[in-house]
């Protein structure tokens, strides 16, 4: 490197953003992530050996994947190299493959290939690797913040290990901020800046686990905030306020943060959680999902958790999604919300869902068994002849209009789906049984 360039690698250091110039050089120095990172776990282990296999990075912005390569790139003694896949192409892995298999050969020196936003790189690009990955020629660490069971080639996770990083806490957001207020090279120690302990309180709570948002905002507060006459910047809490003014809602309607979302919501409703519920729509709705996917999760959850414990469900959850459709959004979350709280505060049975599953596996099982003859068509010409409709009885000439004729087929004649749970309106459906004298569903 010339003297020029030199210089301008320094300047782009200094002027770099506070949380680029505060990125953690060690591991020692990374905060969170004690779950794969604590002394005695497997990456940290792999780490300090410089024995590392390659990797998928996983996680939220800010959250340090890009921090942890670049660790990896101050402590391993392999030939680094990074690309970042939303400006870099196949000719760019073509050369690093190269130099990675003349370093292989001559030196016998291992290569890591670091690739940020992994995702990004179409199926071409990812099926590139997978030789020179699967015979060592280059180490692969890829960096996404979309899961990548959804986004990365099988062939290529199944040759990686994942590991997820979780979003930082508040302790450690003001761990990272009081660091940042305290080194004067890289940090802002050098500002005269003093931080009231509600508004760094404030920036690593609203940052919601982004150390980069935490940062950033604490070097606007930094930059914008005029000296008192004591010479200090004093950030409060209304100064804070202003530098991170809202919580970033992180939702990725085609990924997992989108299911991971539903999912909750479905199952609060199921668990007849109301405040889950109402706050999980609320997540959904703030995020702009679709309505509409929305009001068919509330129709399934009636009939498949609630059924007939509660049929009237059912009727709830097709009318709010018809409402929803004719009131548009924002009003018509609170369609969805009424709807949805009837699922979570009404009781619950899989009576239905359970024997619909049963039947569906005995049909699969057992095939076209024959269907007795009383039962079938008899509404054409000669019917009667072939024993059609033969012998059904009428149930309106029998009291209570019921007759016992079972109809199941012969081979399944003992066979049972339906198992009443004895929940909400099922109780009326035993009582009515018991009062025909159905016997067989009272056992």
């Amino acid at each position: 490197m010339d003297l020029f360039s030199c210089m301008a690698e320094q300047n782009r250091e200094r002027e770099a953003p506070l949380a680029a110039r505060m990125r953690p050089r060690t591991l020692e120095e990374i905060v969170g992530q004690e779950h794969i990172l604590a002394p005695g776990k497997l990456l940290y282990r792999a780490i300090k050996a410089d024995r590392l296999g390659s990797i998928l990075l996983y996680g939220p912005p800010g959250t340090g994947k890009t921090t942890l390569a670049k660790v990896i790139a101050n402590s391993t003694r392999a030939d680094f190299r990074q690309v970042n896949a939303t400006v870099a192409g196949k000719k760019d892995l073509e050369s690093v493959v190269e130099d990675a298999t003349y370093n292989l050969g001559v030196s016998n020196r291992r290569t890591i290939l670091f690739i940020d936003e992994i995702h990004r790189f179409n199926k071409g690009q990812q099926d590139y690797l997978l030789p020179f990955v699967e015979d060592g020629t280059v180490i692969l660490i890829g960096a996404t913040t979309e899961n990548p069971y959804f986004e990365v080639n099988g062939a290529l996770l199944s040759r990686s290990r994942i590991f997820e990083l979780r979003p930082l806490s508040t302790e450690n957001l003001l761990v990272l901020l009081d660091r940042a207020l305290r080194d004067g090279e890289r940090g802002l120690g050098h500002m005269r800046m003093d931080v009231e302990p509600e508004a760094a309180r404030f920036l690593a709570e609203v940052a919601d686990g982004d150390a980069r948002s935490a940062l950033n905002a604490l070097e606007l507060a930094a930059l914008t905030t005029d000296r008192s006459a004591d010479g200090w910047i004093h950030v409060t809490l209304p100064v804070a306020a202003e530098c991170i003014q809202k919580r970033v809602i992180r939702y990725d309607k085609s990924g997992d943060q989108h299911y991971d979302a539903i999912s909750a919501f479905i199952e609060s409703m199921k668990h007849s959680d109301p405040d889950a519920t109402l706050y999980y729509l609320a997540r959904m709705a703030e995020a702009g999902e679709d309505p509409k996917y929305i009001a068919r999760r509330i129709i399934v959850c009636a009939a498949e958790d609630i059924g007939l414990a509660d049929p009237r469900a059912l009727e709830v959850a097709v009318n709010a999604s018809l409402a929803v459709e004719r009131v548009g959004m924002p009003e018509g979350v609170k369609v969805l919300a009424e709807a949805a709280l009837y699922m979570a505060c009404a009781e619950k049975s899989d009576t239905a869902g359970r024997g619909i599953s049963e039947a569906l596996a005995e049909v699969r099982a057992s095939g076209n068994l024959p269907i007795p003859p009383f039962l079938q068509d008899a509404s054409y010409a000669g019917a009667k002849n072939l024993g059609r409709g033969v012998g059904l009885k009428d149930i309106h000439r029998f009291p209570h209009h019921f007759v016992e004729q079972p109809c199941l087929p012969e081979q399944l004649r003992d066979r049972r789906f339906f198992h009443l749970s004895g929940t909400g309106e099922e109780e009326r459906i035993r009582v009515y049984f018991r009062k025909i004298g159905f016997e067989k569903y009272l056992q």
